[in-house]
């Protein structure tokens, strides 16, 4: 071969390798979910647990419940906003990593990965819930748990129609490029608006991880499948539902859509 050969195929263009995911990515989506898990239901203990002050300054429970789903949605976004939703996409529920693989931008391997890292976040995000002692334990560490008075198929009803709104949401704002930017600033006042119409029929979990982890820690797992059923129902109807918006989407994330560290969420698309 002569030296001419030689360096017109070192000049020749190579084909990039599907890059591998990155631990980051998990660990990442690990620590978000434990983060969203540990805040949030301390949030949830210090309104509703008894003797709790704020029961004083916000008497009326639908406002109370208002404030709570604004407070608890808005760690969510700051979650989304920060440099671990920069890694990992900020899913943190597997509802959502459900919606994210029906829409063809995660393949089946990575979502199953993602879903192990946010049910063993949320798990130990949940054991430092128990500082709270006796305030805690009276409500289950702010477990999901069925309303009094609701039957089962209205309870499961609940969680599935309060996931296809949050869903459905989701598939709006990341599909309309205009709209994209502001998807994580949505779902404070989604929940706003969610939590005090739904929260004394199922919770308003929404999300199966957020549910894990308080059970597992209060031992309390009272119509623990609809935590599951729920979300994942309305997590498929909202895709088909929006399927014109869902191929719409770019990415399986929910902020820092330009930023694509070696190309992995790229790679990651079905």
């Amino acid at each position: 071969m002569t030296s001419a050969q030689v360096d017109a195929l070192q000049a020749r263009p190579t084909v990039p390798t599907v890059p591998h995911l990155p631990w980051q990515i998990f660990l990442s989506e690990f620590v978000g979910t434990g983060l969203l898990l540990l805040a949030g239901l301390s949030l949830v203990i210090g309104m509703f647990g008894p003797g709790t002050p704020i029961a004083g300054l916000l008497p009326n429970i639908a406002v109370r419940r208002a404030v709570s789903g604004f407070l608890f949605g808005s760690i969510g976004a700051a979650i989304a906003l920060s440099p671990v939703g920069e890694y990992s996409g900020a899913h943190i529920n597997p509802a959502v990593t459900l919606g994210f693989l029906m829409m063809g931008k995660l393949k089946l391997r990575p979502a199953f990965g993602y879903v192990v890292a946010q049910l063993g976040g949320a798990t130990l995000g949940c054991v430092p819930l128990l500082l709270w002692g006796k305030m805690g334990a009276s409500i289950s560490y702010g477990a999901s748990l069925p309303g009094p008075g609701y039957s089962t198929w209205g309870v499961l009803l609940g969680e599935v129609a309060t996931t296809f709104g949050l869903v459905a949401s989701l598939c709006v704002f990341l599909a309309i490029r205009s709209l994209r930017r502001f998807t994580p600033f949505m779902i404070p006042f989604l929940y706003a608006l969610m939590v005090p119409l739904e929260a004394a029929i199922s919770g308003t979990s929404t999300n199966p991880a957020r549910s894990l982890g308080p059970a597992i820690v209060s031992q309390n797992y009272q119509g623990w499948w609809i935590y599951w059923i729920g979300p994942f129902a309305g997590t498929v109807l909202a895709i088909l539902a929006c399927s014109v918006l869902a191929r719409r989407v770019e990415v399986a994330k929910l902020y820092y859509f330009d930023r694509d560290r070696g190309g992995v969420f790229k790679a990651m698309t079905g």
